[in-house]
């Protein structure tokens, strides 16, 4: 027997590897705006979580971009994020609207300027012709429509309109292009930074994928405390660029213990130990570090717990070297 396919899936094939003309691209949408339209389509999508790995790669520093390919890429994004502004249309909506109906197709992702937006869910046992249960609002910010779209499932509730509003809407092939582009350009990036982390060498190659595609990029400005000590681990960090200073607090006594630069790891201690961050760690200059979470650390890190775990060693003795022998990592804290 053979498979039935969706015809819409089957015709959106996409390979983002190959997809480098997109400047260039003479099928790709356009909707002309002002000057006052585009700045404010830009305000309303710059929070966007589906949008920020833009800002995230096309903000690295130039002097960060050494090889031909990296600066290929940046301007790759760059045009992108023109794309993103010159596909969307905008919509005027009208209070009673119903912008999306739970169940249908999904053909377009949303963006609010302005406007509220009631979130409707109706349960199995709910009449088709009812709404369902108010679960939420949108109001003035905020984007829906997204997961239709990237799994290809019917709308999964419905939106309507409770004040008139406006609405920025992208087609799907578009928003499809969009993200799958944008992912595949971050990943691209971060296995770069993973080159020159020594502890994901540990990681296969399928591992250290997954690594990149978890990792979100965070900047921190000179002397900012990215850990606290004595607060839960959640996170661990890679630097991207600048460098941090490890700073540990005992018995009233402040003792500045290690200095790291790019390339380097912290926080991992708190998530092998599962205890509270065993020190603090405060950025040197402008510093740019990518975060994993506890959750991904979890998932994705086993291959490198052995490593870790002698390192926790190494941390312990320097630290009873510098605060005295009492002093026991494992037993209070982790890092």
């Amino acid at each position: 027997m053979n498979p039935v396919v969706d015809p819409l899936v089957a015709a959106e094939s996409f390979d983002p590897e190959k997809d480098n003309d997109i400047a260039e691209d003479e099928n790709k949408p356009v909707y002309p705006k002002t000057d006052s339209q585009r700045a404010r389509l830009s305000n309303a999508v710059k929070e966007i979580l589906l949008f920020r790995c833009l800002d995230e790669v096309a903000s690295f520093k130039a002097k960060q971009l050494i090889s031909a390919y990296a600066l290929f890429l940046f301007l790759i994004i760059q045009e992108q994020k023109s794309y993103v502004i010159d596909a969307m249309q905008e919509k005027q909506v009208k209070a009673g609207d119903t912008v999306i109906s739970q169940g249908d197709d999904g053909d377009n992702f949303y963006v609010v300027e302005s406007g509220t937006y009631d979130i409707y869910v109706r349960s199995s046992s709910d009449p088709p012709t009812e709404l369902g249960k108010k679960v939420g609002s949108y109001v003035d910010h905020g984007s829906f429509g997204e997961l239709a779209l990237m799994y290809n499932t019917s709308r999964a509730a419905t939106i309507k309109a409770a004040t008139d509003g406006i609405l920025w809407l992208m087609d799907r092939n578009t928003f499809r292009r969009i993200v799958l582009k944008a992912a595949f350009l971050k990943r691209q990036l971060y296995e770069n930074l993973i080159e020159e982390v020594p502890l994901l060498k540990e990681l296969s190659a399928y591992e250290r994928i997954s690594v990149a595609d978890a990792l979100q990029s965070r900047v921190y400005p000179d002397n900012a405390a990215i850990i606290t000590q004595g607060e839960p681990g959640k996170e661990m960090f890679f630097i991207e660029s600048g460098a941090v200073r490890i700073v540990v607090r005992e018995k009233n006594k402040e003792v500045e213990v290690n200095k790291l630069e790019k390339g380097a790891y912290f926080g991992e201690l708190a998530l092998i130990a599962k205890k509270p961050r065993a020190a603090s760690v405060f950025a040197v200059g402008k510093t740019r570090v990518a975060v994993l979470d506890v959750a991904s650390f979890e998932r994705l890190m086993g291959p490198c717990q052995e490593v870790m775990q002698r390192n926790i060693d190494t941390y312990e003795k320097q630290l009873k070297e510098l605060l005295g022998s009492d002093y026991h990592l494992m037993s209070k804290t982790g890092k």
